[in-house]
């Protein structure tokens, strides 16, 4: 069934051509067809209310079809709307249907056989224009929808593990927590030394395959009460609370450093070892709470040191080291 509601625009200079289409129109049933007489009043009313058909005269002054064509597209890429344009023509000539086509022109109808030929096209108009149209929207909506998704997602899709902005969130409620109940908070950066190295030996499925193994070794070194984020390519970060502060130290870690160091990780490239460098970055309740830039910060620079020394260091952010 034709969608008789089907929002028409016909655009001709000479009124009694246009008469002719508007008539032919509404004597199909269309309800919805407007009619003007240049393409400059056109251009208005589509910025007002947009069509889904566009009926216009190929030549007419001011601004020819082509030209109105052109204006058209560009209100309709800044509308995410599509357009169905119709030229009504005596030039039959293949050059010029050509130029009319690479211009953006959806279909002609020529003059000497208009009555017989604009219905069967309106039809074909308005399957084209709403499935477009359907499809301009759908892409909008998921386009948004992954907006929305990026904004909260928690997740790094690669390994499964929480990634940098949980990372954050969940740092900053440690540091809260024991600003008010005392006792100290860890992060603890783990970064994998040879990583670089190791890209240029293998593939990139070799690499996925490495980084989730990273992942799940590191899930069952680690206390079931911390976080595991992965905050980078090569790093992740492990986020946890200790009501004493004596206990928050290196060897509180020891195993995860020692279980990613000495044993190798299994791919289909066969078993693969990595060289991991830890840092502690301590936050002690009797001091001023710092930022997570400042944890950050000094947990990035402890792990160059790491790098270079192959030790598990620790270190203490420096207070307003952001300001």
């Amino acid at each position: 069934m034709p969608n008789l509601d089907l929002p028409i625009l016909v655009v001709d200079d000479a009124k009694f051509s246009s008469m002719v289409v508007g008539r032919t129109l509404r004597n199909a049933g269309y309800r919805d067809v407007r009619i003007v007489n240049n393409a400059p009043e056109a251009l208005q009313l589509i910025e007002q209310r947009p069509v889904s058909v566009l009926i216009a005269d190929w030549l007419m002054p001011e601004m020819d079809g082509l030209e109105l064509t052109d204006q058209v597209r560009q209100q309709d890429e800044q509308n995410n709307h599509y357009t169905y344009v119709i030229l009504l023509t005596a030039r039959e000539s293949v050059e010029a249907l050509s130029e009319a086509f690479d211009r953006g022109v959806d279909d002609f109808i020529y003059k000497s056989d208009m009555t017989k030929q604009l219905i069967p096209r309106i039809f074909a108009a308005d399957r084209m224009a709403d499935r477009q149209n359907t499809l301009l929207r759908a892409n909008s909506l998921l386009i948004e929808n992954n907006r929305e998704l990026e904004s909260t997602n928690i997740i790094d899709l690669e390994t499964g593990l929480c990634n940098t902005k949980y990372g954050r969130e969940r740092l900053t409620k440690m540091l809260r927590h024991a600003e008010s109940r005392g006792g100290s908070s860890a992060y603890v950066l783990c970064g994998i030394r040879n990583w670089q190295e190791l890209k240029r030996k293998h593939p990139p499925t070799v690499m996925s395959e490495l980084a989730i193994g990273i992942a799940r070794r590191l899930s069952t070194l680690i206390r079931p009460i911390d976080a595991l984020c992965r905050v980078g390519d090569n790093q992740f970060a492990i986020i946890a609370y200790f009501p004493n502060s004596d206990h928050c130290t290196t060897t509180a870690f020891r195993r995860v450093f020692d279980g990613i160091n000495h044993k190798a990780l299994k791919t289909t490239a066969g078993y693969i070892s990595v060289e991991a460098g830890m840092v502690l970055c301590k936050a002690d309740a009797q001091n001023d709470t710092p930022s997570i830039q400042d944890m950050e910060r000094a947990a990035v620079q402890g792990l160059v040191d790491a790098y270079d020394t192959r030790r598990f260091t620790e270190t203490a952010p420096e207070i307003g080291a952001t300001a």
